[in-house]
């Protein structure tokens, strides 16, 4: 259970509510209750549904303005790349969201990718609560400091990094070599409840790089991610 006092929190986000239950609820995450069936709360779940899409209109206002020129299927892309689990579990951790989440004994124990769910989650939530408790203006405010202002758009657009690292790898053979990147499985470790899978990515016959995860699909991303940075593209 966190213990840090919440008003910390608000002095780091650069925020005041006058509702804090509103706060603590955001914090609260359902295994929590779960666990602890006496307690009069509810968890997070409606405001993180309300949070989200908050931050869409946000997050779209904000590009709209931002790139007057660009399409609809552009901007798309972008708020894809700005706006996503890794951005807002970063977002949280800088936030030092982590030290106030109620969680289960079984998901406080979890660091690996639930975690980082659970923290992007909790932001969309706390950003649901602030929206409720103070209106957009506060919620764009808070979203602009603690999000946006973390990341370099102009850096997104210019290297295209709001396409997954498959896309960018297989642009870049193309465009650089005519040649369409194959990838095929190296080997798969494990029980079938837990498997590892690993596997290479090929220019013709020629490995660049392998990668893992737990399904075919994240490992051929690690694999173009690991291509990536093998040739320097």
């Amino acid at each position: 259970m966190a213990t840090t006092d919440i008003s910390v929190f608000e002095k780091k986000a650069g925020v005041t509510f006058k509702d804090k239950a509103l706060l603590t609820q955001a914090f609260t995450h359902r295994s929590y209750l779960n666990e602890n069936k006496g307690l009069k709360m509810s968890h997070n779940e409606r405001l993180e549904f309300l949070g989200d899409a908050v931050l869409e209109l946000i997050s779209t206002d904000y590009l709209f303005k931002k790139y007057p020129d660009k399409t609809e299927g552009d901007l798309t892309s972008y708020r894809s790349a700005l706006v996503n689990t890794h951005s807002l579990a970063k977002a949280a951790i800088n936030l030092d969201i982590n030290d106030y989440l109620l969680l289960s004994k079984g998901e406080a124990k979890d660091m690996g990718r639930a975690r980082q769910i659970i923290l992007a989650d909790t932001f969309e939530a706390v950003l649901g609560a602030l929206y409720v408790d103070a209106g957009y203006e506060s919620a764009r405010d808070f979203v602009k400091r603690n999000l946006f202002d973390l990341i370099d758009i102009a850096h997104i657009v210019k290297n295209k990094l709001w396409l997954d690292a498959k896309s960018r790898f297989q642009e870049q053979a193309q465009e650089k070599l005519g040649v369409t990147p194959a990838y095929k499985t190296i080997r798969e470790e494990g029980p079938d409840h837990d498997k590892v899978f690993t596997l290479g990515v090929f220019l013709g016959d020629v490995q660049v790089a392998t990668g893992e995860g737990p399904s075919k699909q994240e490992a051929e991303q690690k694999a173009a991610e690991n291509g990536l940075k093998e040739k320097s593209w």
